[in-house]
């Protein structure tokens, strides 16, 4: 694939999205590691479209053997300042910098969408071994919330999306129908201040696209509306994490 101008758009914005982006629960994991049927630890796994590393360092911790692969300038030189040891090569999942059937798990946090599948497909099951798993996954607002219900519709008004609310199994549609996929929702909470929960919204391509100006001034607002819910300035966001896990 040719690497969109929007998916690239991350770089500019590469040390906020390290600092402000959430994480992943250790629930996560878990559930990666039963679907798949065998542990991460001492797994051979690369986690590709890797960003800043925040997927990358949980799978380090967990024990698995990571390699990154990100195709982001920016991105990749926040993730060395992160996480200096580990393994990183510059790339994408149309064309993996990987040999043949050297991988026991392949990730995709957040990034199997900037794919074009009918690349990333084959060069998926090219890479990964027999009894391999590819596991893809997504942190979705948890829109069942009033409040990010609420910020959702805002957010479909300011750049123009279908008015319904979000689904957060709306990723699961269009996977690969030659791989069987078993799905799992996983949900999970972190409470953060005010200011970082902006700055983390300022972060997805949509605001990056947007600008600067037109991004600040939404900000503006959304930091009255989320006053009024929240005046200890402490927001308490609420995730579903959309796993989909396909073993070869």
């Amino acid at each position: 694939m040719t690497i969109t101008s929007q998916a690239l758009s991350f770089d500019r914005a590469a040390a906020s999205y390290a600092a402000n982006r959430p994480s992943y629960p250790s629930e996560l994991l878990d559930a990666v590691e039963e679907l798949t049927g065998f542990p991460l630890k001492g797994a051979r796994v690369a986690d590709v479209g890797a960003g800043t590393g925040l997927a990358t360092m949980l799978l380090q911790a967990r024990g698995a053997n990571v390699i990154a692969v990100e195709p982001g300038p920016g991105m990749a030189t926040q993730f060395r300042i992160s996480l200096p040891g580990v393994p990183l090569v510059i790339g994408d999942g149309n064309n993996l910098p990987l040999a043949s059937s050297s991988i026991d798990v392949l990730t995709y946090a957040q990034s199997w969408h900037w794919t074009d599948q009918r690349k990333s497909t084959p060069e998926a099951l090219r890479v990964l071994r027999t009894g391999g798993a590819l596991a893809l996954w997504w942190n979705n607002s948890d829109s069942r919330v009033p409040w990010v219900a609420d910020q959702d519709a805002r957010l479909r008004r300011l750049f123009g999306a279908d008015d319904s609310p979000h689904d957060p199994t709306a990723r699961f549609r269009g996977l690969p129908p030659e791989l069987h996929f078993v799905q799992r929702q996983v949900p999970w909470t972190r409470s953060v201040p005010l200011d970082m929960h902006l700055a983390n919204l300022a972060s997805y391509s949509d605001f990056l696209v947007l600008g600067k100006e037109a991004t600040n001034a939404y900000m503006a607002k959304e930091r009255d509306f989320l006053t009024e819910v929240f005046p200890d300035r402490m927001v308490k966001e609420r995730y579903v994490v959309s796993l989909a896990v396909a073993t070869c």
